[in-house]
């Protein structure tokens, strides 16, 4: 599945799709009726530019409570293709703006499309890790790659209990959830696009651990141990 050449240039035209889903269908209902949600750090967001928020990713409703957490700005999703294939989830995707990867693969027009979302100033969410886990598995360098090709913003957010959501449906209670947003940061690169894959992955590194402070002991997994965290090639945006 290949994007339209001007899928980014049409990013306004998904603007009352996003407030309707977001602001009514995810806000107005599913955060009342479904989660509790308690969100924190949201002013870490930059309020315009180039921003990758970073997540960990438990669960399927993570992306849902994304999309329904970040304002004012809209959080475009990439999303595994085989969703795109799903009748009613497939049909929302579409109409919310998300945009396809291929797992399990190096899918370069995925990087292309987000280093191209990026650069013109949009809010993209990544889960560096690829595929759902219980607790933190070893980042991959997606987020590190599309992040130094468009100057990015990279947001850290941890989120807990959306494990647990269908568990508390079934016995008809709201799940308890929490999404805590950290301080923003950038890689130091010193200018350049082009960088070693070794220092790419301690870049990839220091940013897992950014995420992991965010998160329990129970789910920082690969990172748990956090003295094992630096700040070498990162830099913090105030």
């Amino acid at each position: 599945m290949n994007l339209s050449a001007d899928f980014v240039q049409r990013q306004d035209q998904f603007t009352t799709a996003r407030h309707i889903m977001r602001d009514i269908l995810l806000r107005g209902i599913g955060f009342r009726l479904l989660v509790d949600v308690n969100i924190q750090g949201l002013e870490h967001i930059p309020p315009a530019g180039p921003t990758i928020v970073m997540m960990n990713h438990t669960g399927a409703l993570d992306p849902f409570l994304m999309l329904g957490a970040v304002r004012p700005r809209y959080v475009v999703p990439m999303s595994k293709i085989e969703n795109f294939r799903i009748p009613v989830i497939g049909l929302l995707m579409r109409w919310w703006g998300a945009y396809p990867i291929r797992r399990g693969e190096v899918d370069r027009a995925a990087l292309q499309n987000t280093v191209d979302l990026l650069k013109a100033g949009n809010l993209v969410l990544m889960a560096p890790e690829g595929h759902r886990q219980p607790a933190l598995a070893e980042g991959k360098d997606g987020v590190t790659y599309v992040a130094i090709k468009a100057n990015a913003t990279i947001v850290p957010v941890g989120i807990e209990g959306s494990r647990e959501f269908m568990a508390n449906l079934k016995r008809l209670r709201r799940a308890p959830i929490s999404l805590t947003f950290g301080p923003a940061f950038r890689f130091k690169t010193g200018g350049r696009e082009r960088i070693p894959r070794a220092e790419m992955a301690h870049m990839t590194q220091e940013a897992m651990y950014q995420l992991a402070r965010l998160l329990s002991p129970a789910r920082r997994g690969f990172y748990s141990d956090l003295s094992k965290a630096t700040t070498e090639t990162i830099e913090f945006v105030t």
